[in-house]
């Protein structure tokens, strides 16, 4: 408990700057209960006003908190999420953070991912993070491509691509903790080609997960016993699951495949793309499911530049 203490420290002292004083709400649930108690005794030690709410697990990742947690979360200052299935694209989160308060999101987070991907270089991945952010919110159109067979194009036009470095100190900000990514939402029904997830969906993927695209949604979703899994998800949601919601970039340099998207989709030399939700940082699709693939060693080109040649970043330079 000590190690996982002093892990929870780190996120909120260096990442959140959680002050005496505040307001400080911590929501987990019964599969994460040791992380969040460590966050919420850690807390109290700081001086904050220390709240620490236990959900039952919600079924997917995006599913809604119950209304009271909702309506109390509007209240703090400051917020942790470490629960088994992702709050982060959620309309409560949303509000709470537009009312001003600040945290994280740290779905499926284990004690390893925080003792290995908290102690980061985190002025090294704002800067990274400002370079990628600006060519993605001047850029228009995106083509990504892989040896493995990945050809997909969509729009970006008009959309703002959003840093996550576990920089969270000021009212309104937020993240996911472990960090490291940026992110854009693409232009609705623009995405078209095909994408072979050989990194991460559902788990680690032992065989790719081949997703065709056709006017913004995965019209075809093949490969393995994941892909199954993912179609049944997505259809169980409705049709709007399966909007290209989500273009992503790792750029976390401590984080490894582990088959958990938390710390998958921060990995450095990858990048990600998400069906579903994503109305939180951009789009208009406001679907309670959101779900990223990893892709491992991709071209990216925007408005053709290419800025990553087979998992290299060529803006490093």
């Amino acid at each position: 408990m000590s190690d996982l203490k002093e892990s929870a420290r780190t996120a909120l002292r260096d990442c959140l700057d959680l002050k005496a004083g505040e307001k400080f709400m911590v929501i987990t649930d019964e599969p994460l209960r040791k992380i969040g108690e460590a966050f919420f005794e850690v807390g109290k030690e700081m001086g904050a006003e220390a709240i620490k709410v236990e959900i039952v697990p919600r079924k997917i990742n995006g599913e809604e908190p119950p209304s009271p947690v909702a309506k109390a979360w509007l209240d703090v200052d400051v917020f942790v999420c470490p629960t088994s299935k992702s709050l982060t694209h959620t309309n409560a989160r949303g509000a709470a953070v537009k009312a001003g308060a600040r945290g994280a999101t740290l779905p499926g987070v284990t004690e390893d991912m925080m003792a290995r991907c908290l102690n980061v270089d985190y002025k090294t991945m704002q800067k990274r993070a400002d370079k990628l952010c600006k060519v993605l919110s001047s850029g228009k159109n995106v083509h990504i491509t892989t040896e493995l067979g990945t050809d997909l194009s969509f729009s970006i036009e008009g959309r703002e691509g959003e840093p996550d470095t576990g920089i969270y100190r000021a009212a309104g900000e937020f993240g996911n903790l472990p960090a490291g990514e940026v992110y854009i939402a693409p232009l609705e029904e623009t995405a078209n080609g095909v994408l072979y997830v050989d990194g991460a969906m559902l788990g680690i993927c032992n065989s790719p997960i081949k997703i065709v695209f056709k006017n913004g949604y995965a019209v075809e979703i093949t490969g393995n016993a994941q892909a199954e899994e993912l179609s049944r998800m997505a259809d169980s949601v409705g049709p709007l699951a399966r909007n290209c919601a989500e273009f992503g970039i790792g750029i976390n340099e401590a984080a490894i495949i582990t088959g958990n998207v938390l710390e998958d989709e921060k990995i450095f030399g990858t990048i990600h793309v998400a069906i579903g939700n994503s109305a939180h940082f951009g789009g208009k699709v406001d679907v309670p499911f959101h779900m990223d693939g990893i892709v491992f060693k991709p071209t990216v080109e925007i408005d053709g530049q290419v800025i990553i040649k087979d998992g290299k970043h060529l803006l490093d330079e």
